[in-house]
């Protein structure tokens, strides 16, 4: 019985735009308000209810697995308790290989900054474009665990790109998972993660937090997909492209993690931007509305905001984000195209070597997929067969 104690794909080509919603806390489900007081532990279950995953927006094709939607307890970068939701999702089929179910912490992608935009609130509408990658596991009879990350559903802006906060999240979710009842998965079982952009970044510094935040995990391995290690140089190049609201999006994220009025920075015009982006928008409705946004149109004195990188209090933001100053003590396939448009591959290689460095054992692999979108299926598609060598104890390939 389940202790309750602490114990392949293409991303969206074809983008689902949906209905913009205004006014945040009006569009909140009770179901995202957290209690008054939390539980004591980290990856203590709040609440659970049933869910539900479909793979398309007219709900024709769901996922052959339980689904629970489940609010728990995990901490932020400054280790103040808080409140998160996720998705855990157990496959209806037996596992059909020798020993406990395993389970993914499957670290999402850049959904965007409004509370309806939480993977717990997109995946039973289905329009989670990051969906066919999480099948795909599921396919391999494993289950999934899929948070939302600090703010995302629940009260607060979603502390995008802050290292500590989504790790902790992340790991926090694989914890709740093996304690959320009814869902048949085990309590101490084999556990990996995976994640690809933002979430390969999050799926990065969850494995460098682990062996310090959660030792007791039976982590297995990560699968980390075009992480944006180094955040100067990722600014640097989203910055007036097509992917202009992710550096909107950042600056956002960080200066709620980091206590700094961002919307002191921006001309009217900038923060009329930045809250519909942070209220109404999703990452494909952002895109859409907002390519090539440049953030010197935005900000009072007419200079880029990546000027402000360079000095305090940003500067020590952004080198605070930094991946690969800390060692995974698990195997680590680290995928990324050498086409990547979004976070230069530099970036990617760059851990990779941080990593081999420090003694973590990397498989680093290179493609050549055109664009960061298209190129999440050569990371699911290497991912699944690595994770499953992982799990069957077969030892781990090496390119350092």
């Amino acid at each position: 019985m389940k202790s309750l104690v602490r114990p392949a794909a293409v991303l969206a080509a074809a983008f689902v735009v949906l209905t913009p919603v205004t006014g945040a806390a009006a569009d909140r489900p009770a179901f995202y308000e957290p209690p008054a007081h939390l539980p004591p532990h980290n990856g203590d279950v709040i609440r659970h209810e049933r869910s539900f995953f479909y793979l398309d927006p007219f709900k024709h094709t769901h996922a052959n697995a339980a689904v629970q939607r489940f609010m728990y307890r995990t901490t932020d970068r400054k280790g103040t308790p808080i409140a998160v939701t996720a998705t855990v999702l157990t496959p209806n089929t037996p596992y059909g290989h020798a020993g406990p179910r395993p389970i993914i912490a499957f670290a999402p992608g850049t959904q965007g900054l409004a509370d309806k935009c939480a993977p717990s609130r997109q995946m039973p509408e289905g329009t989670e474009y990051e969906g066919l990658p999480v099948k795909h596991l599921l396919d391999q009879g494993w289950g999934v665990v899929v948070t939302d990350y600090q703010g995302l559903g629940t009260p607060g802006v979603h502390t995008y790109m802050t290292r500590e906060a989504q790790g902790r999240a992340v790991l926090d979710s694989l914890r709740a998972a093996q304690r959320v009842p009814g869902t048949d998965l085990p309590a101490d079982g084999p556990v990996a993660l995976y994640g690809y952009s933002q979430g390969g970044g999050a799926s990065a510094a969850a494995a460098e937090l682990a062996p310090t935040y959660a030792p007791e995990l039976d982590l297995k391995g990560a699968v980390v997909g075009a992480p944006p290690a180094d955040l100067d140089a990722v600014a640097a190049n989203l910055d007036g492209s097509a992917y202009g609201a992710f550096f909107n999006y950042s600056l956002s994220g960080l200066g709620a993690a980091y206590d700094i009025d961002v919307d002191a920075y921006l001309s009217r015009r900038g923060q009329q931007v930045t809250a519909d982006l942070r209220d109404n928008q999703c990452t494909t409705q952002a895109l859409a509305k907002y390519p090539f946004l440049n953030s010197r149109f935005l900000t009072t004195d007419g200079r880029p905001l990546t000027e402000r990188l360079t000095r305090a209090p940003w500067k020590e933001v952004v080198a605070d984000q930094r991946l690969g100053k800390h060692a995974p003590a698990v195997p680590v396939l680290l995928s990324h195209s050498r086409n990547d448009d979004v976070i230069p591959f530099r970036v990617g290689e760059g851990l990779a070597k941080d990593w081999c460095a420090r003694g973590t054992t990397v498989k680093f692999s290179p493609n050549h997929v055109l664009g960061h979108i298209l190129a999440t299926a050569a990371t699911s598609n290497e991912g699944a067969p690595w994770l499953r060598d992982r799990f069957a104890g077969r030892p781990a390939p090496s390119t350092c």
